[in-house]
């Protein structure tokens, strides 16, 4: 079926999922190895370059709903042609791509959203937003079924959307590209690599040296720490060229307004530090003159700020006097695997992690499922859960009760680490090291 005469037929379809979604249990939060696992034959069912499932993801706090834009046809496919299917369970969102003749799930991505954040927020109580989101796969050689599923209360993924796709329709929208490109870091084969695409926020048409230099800075900092330092041949690091009309960033709370590549913003969700891009499908739309997994915004400031979203984009300030390198580290810890902060405070989500709920990610635990993570298996035999703070033992690997923005409740491997302590810090805890090597070495297959 062309894609023109299902744009209809999708928007119906998702208001259907979404009555159908609680009788409809997708991956748990951590999925099997099986038949779905088996590894994929990239060269039968992909064309080595790129497809984009543009759409708009709306709701308030307790609802999202899905609404299809646009497919489009993106030159270079960046990502490893072994590890397609994701097994993870990392993630508040997660899509399937299906072979529509066979009913084989093909590809799969866990991710999170700025949606979803927005969704704990008090702002969501009271009002109904949309946000322009894509997702991207290997372009499909035969018609395909993209499905999108979403975490519910209970941390399972419910199926809240799905569509046909035949990537021979003429509606298909090609790439043009606009920006020059430069290669930051090169050290090989890019489905054997981490891409990182480096994309330019309030630099104007005369300050493309200054974004040069910052992306070398950005290319030496963040593999200084370990383990992405001994992991350094295994990343790819370019930069796009996306000039700014004006020079500097947004800070609508000193009433300040750039009109800028990314339209990035402070004060996102009311919170001074936090440094977000609303326009999702824009970045792709410079991201994708290189071959990228992973986006990262350098924003010309010395504000600190910013912020990371697991399988979305990075974003901070590339300019700090003293802590851009630390800033690097940590942001990309929540892009690469979704990380979790293991502060207390300092923003504005509400219910971020419920105490009934074991959290995905790696470096935090409420106790409700903590036997499954990898974490219980590297405590020394005898560690109480949870761990009192010892002043004589700094750096004890245990469970920390703070983290996860909240003093009680939810617990952290380390006293201190880069994903809680930016001041004093600059090592990740033992937990987190791990969890970072593992997925470098799931995705650089």
């Amino acid at each position: 079926m062309k894609l023109k005469t299902t744009i209809l037929a999708a928007a119906l379809l998702a208001l259907a999922v979404q009555g159908a979604a609680a009788h409809d249990t997708g991956a748990q939060p951590r999925r099997q190895q099986g038949a779905a696992a088996e590894q994929v034959d990239f060269g039968r069912y992909f064309e080595d370059k790129t497809m984009r499932f543009d759409f708009y993801h709306c709701g308030d706090a307790t609802t999202q709903e899905y609404f299809f834009d646009e497919v489009r046809e993106e030159p270079y496919w960046a990502g490893s042609k072994v590890s397609l299917i994701d097994d993870t369970g990392y993630g508040v969102q997660l899509f399937k791509v299906i072979d529509k003749a066979s009913g084989r799930e093909i590809y799969s991505r866990s991710y999170c959203t700025l949606f979803n954040e927005w969704q704990t927020t008090a702002e969501a109580q009271t009002v109904r937003k949309a946000m322009p989101e894509s997702v991207v796969f290997p372009y499909p050689k035969q018609p395909v079924r993209i499905e999108i599923y979403a975490r519910n209360r209970q941390g399972v993924m419910e199926k809240r959307f799905e569509q046909e796709i035949d990537p021979a329709s003429y509606f298909v929208r090609t790439f043009t590209p606009r920006y020059d490109t430069f290669e930051v870091s090169y050290t090989g084969n890019p489905s054997t690599r981490i891409d990182i695409v480096l994309i330019p926020e309030g630099y104007a048409a005369d300050e493309r040296e200054k974004f040069e230099q910052a992306c070398r800075v950005f290319a030496d900092e963040l593999l200084s720490y370990s383990p992405y330092k001994e992991n350094a041949a295994r990343f790819n690091i370019r930069g796009v060229w996306a000039p700014s009309m004006e020079s500097g960033v947004t800070i609508p709370g000193e009433h300040v307004w750039r009109n800028t590549a990314t339209k990035a913003q402070y004060y996102t969700f009311d919170s001074e530090r936090y440094q977000m891009v609303e326009d999702f499908q824009g970045l792709r739309d410079i991201a994708a003159h290189v071959p990228y997994d992973h986006i990262y915004i350098l924003s010309n400031t010395q504000k600190y700020g910013g912020g990371g979203i697991y399988n979305f984009y990075g974003i901070s300030a590339a300019h700090h006097p003293n802590r851009t390198g630390k800033i690097y580290a940590h942001e990309f810890g929540h892009v690469l695997l979704g990380l979790g902060d293991e502060y207390v405070g300092g923003v504005s989500y509400n219910d971020m992690y419920p105490a009934d709920v074991e959290p995905w990610e790696e470096n935090l635990t409420t106790l409700v499922d903590f036997d499954r993570k990898a974490w219980k298996s590297m405590l020394t035999q005898g560690t109480p859960v949870p761990t009192p703070i010892d002043e004589a033992q700094p750096q004890r690997l245990g469970v920390y009760e703070g983290g996860g923005y909240v003093e009680k409740g939810v617990y952290r491997p380390w006293p201190n680490c880069l994903m809680n302590n930016l001041h004093t810090i600059d090592i990740f805890c033992p937990v987190c090291k791990d969890a970072i090597q593992r997925q470098i070495d799931r995705l650089c297959r």
